[in-house]
């Protein structure tokens, strides 16, 4: 684990300063029919001081993380903060002070020797080919990565966490009648943790390889989906990326600044009032721990859940301490800020930071997902997706890689892969039907740049959309 060279200089800080270290590991293991094509394994991370003058910051970084190192950044931000200043004087107000505190790590992280993660990739792998040796492809990959962080803030924060995750993917191919391949992949098992707390029994899997494969069939026989405005009925997967990147993002305050359309939303419908969109800090409606806890953000702030909108309306934005000053929120209240120190491409210089989101998620309604397809006369089932993009507009375009049709309220053949597409909160206001259940994930990254971008979950929803 990183050694606290940060606390000796918490002293020292004036006015509001921030001192950051990071480490970020990662593996990554995949076998392709039987042959190992990655056996990966990076670490890169560094040190960084921000510190806040009049309305701007200075900000210094460094690879190495020694004594020197926190000294030479710390030296080097405060320098550019007081350059910036003395030529764009903005004069700003102060930022809050918020109540201090310590929050140590809450587990230990033990590294797992990389053998470990082959042989039981190769052990997937060889049930796939015993078992279904049809099949055109078959890939399985096992991904680990671990974000850990030491801050050090100047009105008393010190916090030391550890976020470590590991997934299993299987990725399958067949070929269909017609000649065209037909992929299906899936996140058959992993979460917040190490290997050794999900992947020691391989054939704790068999069962959920044997189920996709079955879907991999069913899509085999599928058919194309029409093209038009549709009834759909959106799985939680569907769901969550709908909320994270389509909407999520576009509350962002960093990116409310830069024009988003929630910029001119706030207090107004944006949402069927069936629709109440939660962040979540570290603990979940029935008390469980989040996929992903954040217990204090990136600058010190305690961390605490931030309703965005509430029954249709929106009502608060993700902030900064910056931003939520410049908004009239407070910082831990009404605008609980995320922010994520990410690195760059080049293995250890700090890129930069941006508000961000962490647990993100529609709550529960009171329908059933058998009487959402009954209401449904003509239209799809979307259960899973594969890619997507969205923009500060809302505009969103997410690729479909298993559905079903639905035709008098009944299911009927799977699809082969499509597209939907429109802007989020015009789909959101058609919501009409929001099921009773939930499911969390914490298996992707985000497109905002920043690796460890928390989780998407969602309950289903039955909207309109374009297939």
């Amino acid at each position: 684990m990183l050694k606290d060279y940060l606390s000796p200089f918490a002293a020292g800080l004036a006015g509001h300063a921030e001192l950051r270290a990071q480490q970020n590991t990662s593996r990554a293991v995949a076998m392709l029919n039987g042959d190992l094509i990655s056996n990966a394994r990076a670490q890169q991370g560094g040190v960084s001081a921000r510190v806040y003058r009049n309305g701007v910051y200075g900000f210094a970084s460094a690879v190495e993380y020694d004594e020197e190192s926190v000294r030479r950044v710390l030296k080097a931000a405060e320098e550019n903060a007081l350059f910036l200043d003395s030529r764009v004087k903005k004069n700003a107000t102060a930022l809050p002070v918020l109540p201090g505190g310590r929050k140590a790590v809450d587990r230990e992280y033990t590294d797992i020797p990389q053998k470990d993660y082959i042989e039981f990739v190769r052990a997937m792998d060889d049930y796939l080919k015993r078992k279904y040796p049809a099949l055109q492809s078959r890939q399985v990959v096992l991904r680990h990565d671990c974000m850990e962080k030491l801050l050090t803030v100047s009105d008393g924060t010190d916090s030391h966490s550890i976020r470590p995750r590991t997934h299993l993917i299987v990725r399958l191919t067949a070929e269909a009648d017609d000649g065209m391949p037909v992929e299906y992949f899936n996140v058959i098992g992993g979460g917040e943790g190490i290997l050794t707390d999900y992947f020691t029994d391989p054939a704790t899997y068999y069962a959920k390889l044997d189920e996709q494969v079955e879907q991999l069939m069913r899509k085999r026989e599928g058919v194309f989906t029409n093209a038009g405005l549709k009834d759909v009925v959106l799985a939680p997967d569907l769901a969550g990326i709908l909320a994270h990147e389509a909407v999520g993002h576009t509350v962002e305050a960093d990116l409310v600044l830069g024009g988003s359309v929630a910029a001119h939303s706030l207090g107004k419908r944006v949402a069927s009032d069936l629709v109440t969109l939660v962040d979540f800090a570290h603990t979940l409606p029935d008390g469980s721990r989040a996929p992903l806890p954040v217990y204090v953000d990136d600058e010190g702030t305690p961390a605490c859940d931030e309703v965005l909108i509430r029954d249709g309306i929106l009502v608060g934005y993700m902030n900064s301490r910056e931003t939520a000053l410049r908004f009239g929120m407070e910082p831990g209240k009404n605008a609980a800020g995320k922010q994520i120190l990410f690195i760059g491409n080049n293995f250890g210089s700090v890129a930069g930071c941006g508000v961000a989101l962490r647990n993100t998620a529609i709550l529960p309604g009171r329908d059933k997902l058998e009487d959402m397809i009954a209401a449904i006369d003509d239209g799809y089932y979307f259960t899973r997706t594969n890619n997507g993009q969205a923009d500060t507009t809302g505009e969103f375009m997410f690729g479909i890689m298993m559905g079903y049709e639905v035709k008098n309220g009944k299911l009927g053949r799977a699809i082969r892969d499509t597209t939907i597409s429109g802007v989020a909160f015009q789909m959101l206001q058609t919501v009409d039907m929001l099921s009773d259940d939930m499911a969390w994930t914490c298996s992707g990254t985000c497109g905002k740049k920043q690796p460890c971008r928390k989780v998407q979950s969602e309950c289903s929803g039955k909207v309109r959309g374009t297939a």
